[in-house]
C-alpha cells in the first residue's frame, strides 16, 4: 500500500496513519486529488460531512485546503483514534468533530447543521452505499441548496437506486473506485 498523505494546502505533504487491519479501503492519492479538482476552489469555506471516515483522508484533504469544518463517522474505534491522530499531526483538529458512531445513526439524528459536500465512503460489496444514499436522499435537509453528495464505490457495485430528492449529475471512474456525484434539484 502507498504511503497515505495530504495533497495539497496547510498540511501539503503531511502523512496521514493508516487504519490498522483491513476494515478501511483508503481512497488513493489519483482519486483524492481527481476529486479536489472537481470540487475546485468551492471547497473554500465549505461543510463537510466524511461518513465511513476510515483514516479521515478526505476530510483532512478538505481542511487541509480551506474547508471551514467537517464532521467525521466512523462505527469501527480504531478508525476513529486514526482520525483523531491524523486531525492531530495535521493540526485540523480545532475545524473538526470526530463521532464514534454508526454512520445511519448519526443520519437520523437531529439536523444541527447542513452540509456543502457529503461524502461517503462505505465498505465494499455489503450494499450499504445504496442504503447511505437512500437515508440521506429521505433527510435533504442534511444539505445546502448547492450541496453535492458523492458516492465513492468499486464500480462493479453500482446499480439503479430509487432517489426522491436527489439527482445523479457526474460519474468518474478511477480504476476500481468510481465517484458519483448527486445534487437536490434546482
Amino acid at each position: 500500500m502507498s504511503t497515505l498523505r495530504v495533497i495539497a494546502g496547510s498540511a501539503r505533504g503531511q502523512k496521514l496513519n493508516a487504519v490498522p487491519g483491513d476494515i478501511t479501503r483508503p481512497i488513493t492519492d489519483r482519486v483524492k486529488e481527481a476529486l479536489f479538482n472537481i470540487i475546485g476552489a468551492d471547497i473554500q469555506d465549505a461543510v463537510l460531512l466524511d461518513l465511513f471516515a476510515g483514516t479521515g483522508a478526505v476530510g483532512i484533504e478538505a481542511l487541509s485546503r480551506g474547508a471551514k469544518w467537517v464532521r467525521f463517522v466512523d462505527r469501527h474505534h480504531q478508525a476513529v483514534e486514526t482520525v483523531h491522530s491524523n486531525l492531530g499531526s495535521t493540526r485540523l483538529a480545532d475545524r473538526a468533530e470526530v463521532l464514534h458512531m454508526d454512520a445511519f445513526l448519526a443520519l437520523e439524528q437531529q439536523i444541527d447543521c447542513t452540509f456543502d459536500y457529503l461524502y461517503i465512503a462505505p465498505p465494499q460489496y455489503k450494499g450499504l452505499w445504496k442504503k447511505a444514499l437512500q437515508e440521506v436522499d429521505a433527510r435533504p435537509e442534511w444539505l445546502t441548496e448547492y450541496a453535492w453528495v458523492i458516492m465513492q464505490i468499486d464500480p462493479l457495485e453500482l446499480e439503479p437506486v430509487e432517489l426522491r430528492n436527489l439527482q445523479e449529475f457526474d460519474q468518474r471512474r478511477y480504476g476500481s473506485t468510481l465517484l458519483v456525484f448527486y445534487v437536490l434539484p434546482c
